[in-house]
């Protein structure tokens, strides 16, 4: 699990800097500013979810096994989920698709609760 992790994070981080430049460049010339900042939202919350996946990966001795694990699932999700159907929404102007947003959020906030509950568990060992 943890190497999986590593490699969605890694994927995740490229992609992550590949896309805000995509925003900063293309984007800016053909979409709203409005639909920038929303595209700008969903760079922002990737990156800071991806490198949440990494300290839980590297944090993980210090985590219930179990917890941790629910953690970064969450966390991928989240991205998945948030930032996707924000760039979808951007991309393809299906304003439906933002209902699909809150249920990724939802994930991010599961996943910084699992995360805690994780740490609070392991407490006894650390």
């Amino acid at each position: 699990m943890l190497r999986f992790s590593i490699i969605f994070a890694a994927i995740s981080g490229f992609l992550s800097v590949a896309l805000g430049a995509f925003g900063a460049h293309a984007l800016k010339t053909i979409v709203q500013p409005e639909q920038l900042s929303v595209w700008n939202t969903a760079v922002f919350y990737q990156i800071s979810h991806t490198l949440a996946i990494l300290a839980v990966a590297a944090l993980s001795s210090f985590i219930c096994t179990k917890w941790a694990k629910r953690s970064i699932v969450l966390f991928m999700l989240g991205i998945l989920l948030f930032s996707g159907s924000l760039y979808a929404l951007v991309l393809v102007g299906i304003g439906k698709l933002g209902i699909i947003t809150p249920i990724g959020g939802t994930c991010f906030l599961l996943a910084w609760l699992s995360l805690g509950i994780g740490a609070w568990g392991k407490r006894k060992q650390l």
